[in-house]
């Protein structure tokens, strides 16, 4: 059973799209320095390249990333834990988690037509509320602007800008569309910052309330940009599965915590314990076959605003992320 929004209290005054739309002003302020390529197709929607053609970079990712969030989060690199994968770490945090995980970060979305395929996340899944879960959180947006984020090696057409358009009932002119590969700087750095979003997406489908859920945060390490897509697809799940950690405040007791808690990360999975990659050639590449429990977060501690207690669930693992991220001996 899946969890249910009872109401749409969490909801801002300030819609989603325009809010995202704020953050992609950087973009066309700073496209040179974030080696980003800016463009329209012939139908008049703004594309915004940041790593199909273009170079990009960690900032265009942690930018890309804030899009995804609707504005309502925020995204930044911090040093990561020595003893999971030196380097450099994805922190995400939100103080509105429904609206900026499930109403926008989410990449509920399987965009195809005229032969492109990308996975789309952002915003605009909210104008179009064509997914199952918009019903649950109560809530779909009837903007002036469609903006939403393409994971695709390919950059769409004017027909394929055009049906998101018709989607989102807005003109094909007033939608923003920005596109990065998964194997790519900018790419790896969006989907790192998913952290929370997975944590939230795992309660949601094992029945948890999410209107009791406050804030947010995470961290998960950055892995090496992978040669192409589909390792690339391996090395940023890994990274959340065996790496990363969240934390969220809730409200409510106790007892529901503790009991739901184990289900959460990752490692209650059937399939826990290998490098992605791995798993999904062993179900032929197929996301559908791979156990749904596996895609949360290696830890997460529950800290409730109510009674002062908190719970911790989960393990990172290491020596996962050593044979995913290709550390040369």
């Amino acid at each position: 059973m899946m969890g249910r929004i009872k109401n749409a209290a969490w909801v801002i005054s300030v819609k989603l799209n325009e809010r995202a739309l704020e953050v992609c002003r950087q973009f066309h302020a700073h496209g040179d320095a974030l080696r980003v390529q800016l463009s329209k197709l012939s139908c008049g929607t703004q594309i915004i390249d940041c790593g199909v053609e273009a170079v990009g970079g960690l900032e265009a990712g942690r930018l890309l990333a804030e899009c995804c969030l609707a504005g309502l989060g925020s995204v930044a690199f911090v040093p990561g834990r020595a003893d999971v994968w030196p380097g450099p770490a994805v922190q995400v945090r939100t103080d509105q988690p429904i609206a900026a995980c499930m109403a926008s970060q989410y990449a509920g979305w399987e965009v195809k037509g005229d032969g492109f395929f990308a996975m789309g996340s952002g915003p605009m899944r909210a104008a179009a509320n064509r997914e199952k879960i918009f019903e649950a959180i109560g809530y779909s947006e009837r903007p002036s602007v469609g903006v939403g984020v393409l994971e695709s090696g390919k950059l769409p057409s004017a027909a394929v800008a055009m049906q998101l358009a018709e989607a989102c009932g807005v003109a094909a002119r007033d939608m923003l569309l920005l596109v990065a590969p998964t194997a790519s700087h900018a790419g790896n750095v969006q989907i790192v910052a998913r952290s929370i979003e997975t944590t939230l997406h795992k309660l949601f489908e094992l029945g948890f309330d999410l209107e009791r859920v406050e804030s947010g945060w995470g961290v998960a390490p950055l892995p090496p940009v992978a040669k192409n897509d589909l390792a690339g697809i391996g090395r940023t799940n890994d990274a959340i599965l065996y790496g990363a950690e969240v934390v969220l405040w809730v409200r409510g007791d106790d007892e529901s915590l503790k009991s739901i808690g184990p289900q959460v990360p990752s490692s209650s999975s059937r399939d826990y314990g290998e490098p992605f990659a791995a798993i999904f050639a062993r179900y032929e590449n197929d996301f559908y076959k791979i156990d749904k429990h596996l895609f949360s977060p290696a830890v997460v501690r529950l800290v409730n605003l109510d009674t002062g207690n908190s719970f911790c669930f989960g393990r990172v693992a290491p020596e996962v992320l050593k044979r995913s991220f290709g550390e040369a001996e």
